[in-house]
């Protein structure tokens, strides 16, 4: 068994269902991140694991222990959450040992435990630093710290970062990530930033309307989506439909579109949704073998490193192209016509056509 399971878990609030039929298994030392737009039960869930909530149906588990009806002193998992929720009374060092003062620990083995956090935050010397007088990043390393010193079993981390200004918060995702790692403690991240996700996790859990609706690598969910709702919600992507023609060809706008591998379960006519990244189209011709799609640029947007442009095939479909902001650089212009090119491998057939 998983160190972490999650079996056949359902959590309704009255008529409305909030989680359902989730299974995940989780391994020791594995940072797994629930990502999902609001609502879609990733909250939820992590609260089942700390036991804030109890399943409707369904089991919980942590290294071959039953958890499920245990309260939440009784799991020995760690909490950080987005409000950072330290005691404003309290000093940094006081925040941090409050749950081994809970515990009744000797006073030496607290002293040593609140070193060893102070210097894995990087905060050695903050101890006596009234909580009031930290930046937003130095508070929620101080919650994170707290969460650690009782050196729980698994980790829970709900929307740790989103209160935070964009630089320390990709700062401070660096830290988590090295922590988790020097500890090689089981984590369970809660987001719905995908940069996040992408860049933090072993694995990503897409969730949608309470289910399970994608897992894999950070990889495999941006580059491999099996669904629209994946596809969409994950990074930036242009969803094309069209008409299946032929084995390895759909039509879009009357323009033939090689596909990376023949579908055979599908026939003439039938709709079909293709995936398509903005890194992998160009605009300056294409390579032997590439696809090619004649559109009108509807708009050019500056992002810095990159200039992302909105083609427009035809009144139903849009592609996003992501271009190099290179010196020198010539963007196109709203309204010209230019043909896009990316090759057929670059291609992912949605396994759903709908929205």
């Amino acid at each position: 068994m998983a160190y972490l399971a999650l079996k056949g878990l359902r959590k309704a609030f009255g008529t409305t269902v909030a989680v359902q039929s989730l299974d995940l298994e989780v391994e020791r030392g594995e940072l797994v991140t629930l990502l999902g737009p609001s609502g879609c039960g990733k909250t939820t869930t992590l609260r089942l694991i700390a036991g804030f909530e109890q399943p409707t149906e369904g089991s919980i588990w942590i290294d071959g222990q039953e958890v499920t009806r245990l309260p939440p002193e009784r799991r020995r998992i760690g909490m950080v959450f987005q409000s950072y929720a330290l005691f404003p009374h309290m000093n940094v060092a006081e925040n941090i040992i409050f749950g081994l003062r809970m515990a009744r620990l000797p006073a030496d083995e607290i002293r040593r435990r609140l070193e060893e956090m102070l210097a894995l935050i990087q905060m050695s010397g903050y101890g006596d630093r009234p909580v009031h007088q930290l930046s937003g990043g130095q508070q929620q390393r101080v919650a994170l710290a707290r969460a650690l010193a009782i050196q729980p079993r698994v980790l829970l981390l709900d929307e740790p970062l989103s209160a935070l200004d964009a630089g320390i918060r990709a700062e401070l995702r660096d830290e988590v990530r090295r922590i988790q790692r020097a500890l090689c403690i089981t984590t369970i991240y809660v987001t719905h930033d995908q940069e996040e996700a992408l860049s933090l996790s072993d694995r990503v859990v897409v969730m949608r309307a309470g289910r399970i609706e994608q897992m894999g690598t950070p990889f495999e969910v941006y580059h491999q989506p099996r669904t629209d709702f994946v596809a969409r919600f994950v990074g930036a992507l242009s969803v094309l439909r069209g008409v299946f023609s032929a084995p390895d060809a759909v039509l879009i706008a009357g323009q033939t579109v090689r596909l990376p591998h023949p579908l055979f379960d599908r026939r003439p006519g039938d709709q079909v949704a293709l995936a398509l990244r903005p890194e992998a189209i160009t605009l300056s011709g294409g390579s032997p073998g590439h696809n090619s799609l004649t559109a009108r640029v509807d708009g050019v947007t500056f992002l810095g490193p990159v200039l992302r442009a909105r083609l427009a095939v035809d009144g139903e479909n849009m592609l996003i192209a992501d271009l190099l902001n290179q010196p020198g650089l010539s963007p196109p212009r709203t309204g010209e016509r230019i043909v896009a090119s990316f090759a057929p491998e670059s291609i992912r057939v949605l396994a759903e056509a709908a929205a």
